[in-house]
């Protein structure tokens, strides 16, 4: 995985490499600050000159996402509450500050579980980890995702839920403000 990734942050900054108009590119990497995400972030130009930006996330899943036009540029902080995650979220930070890349904030993932059926709210994770660690780290919390079983069918079909079930019923309504409130903080959306 290291070297494909690594591969592809080349891939991007080579001219022979037709990407096309890009709304977001996303790279799926592990969590931590290791060889992928250097190799990434030092690959990748995400200065104010350049011609597109770089939101990336930590934790779980770490994502590129690169955003053409003259929206802020740097990393995405994604975390769940945990204390473990959390740790990984701060080297994480730390190593984007290291090397240069803004660090636009943080969002606090599988936040809550809300029963279907009764409609208890139960913080599984712990609550508001994301929160002590950005006031740690003198960020923004950009939002918070819930953990919801819609999430994961809508990401073993590829499909944004915010496309495939934008307004199914109220918990899904909410996961759809939930992203779109992310993506208007990084300046994506107005």
């Amino acid at each position: 995985m290291a070297g494909t990734l690594s591969l592809l942050g080349e891939a991007y900054v080579d001219p022979v490499v037709d990407w096309g108009q890009l709304d977001y590119l996303v790279v799926d990497m592990p969590p931590g600050t290791g060889d992928v995400q250097l190799s990434v972030s030092q690959n990748i130009p995400i200065s104010e000159s350049e011609a597109f930006s770089l939101n990336g996330t930590s934790k779980e899943t770490v994502n590129f996402g690169l955003l053409p036009g003259p929206m802020e540029r740097g990393a995405v902080i994604v975390s769940t509450p945990q204390d473990i995650a959390l740790m990984d979220a701060h080297k994480g930070a730390e190593m984007f500050r290291k090397v240069h890349v803004p660090v636009l904030g943080l969002v606090q993932n599988m936040s809550v579980f809300q029963c279907p059926k009764c409609k208890h709210k139960t913080h599984i994770f712990g609550a508001d980890g994301a929160r002590r660690l950005a006031r740690t780290l003198d960020l923004d919390v950009l939002g918070d995702i819930p953990l919801h079983l819609n999430i994961r069918e809508a990401s073993d079909t590829g499909q944004p839920i915010v496309f495939s079930q934008p307004e199914s019923d109220e918990n899904i309504y909410f996961l759809a403000k939930a992203y779109l409130k992310i993506a208007a903080e990084v300046g994506y959306i107005a």
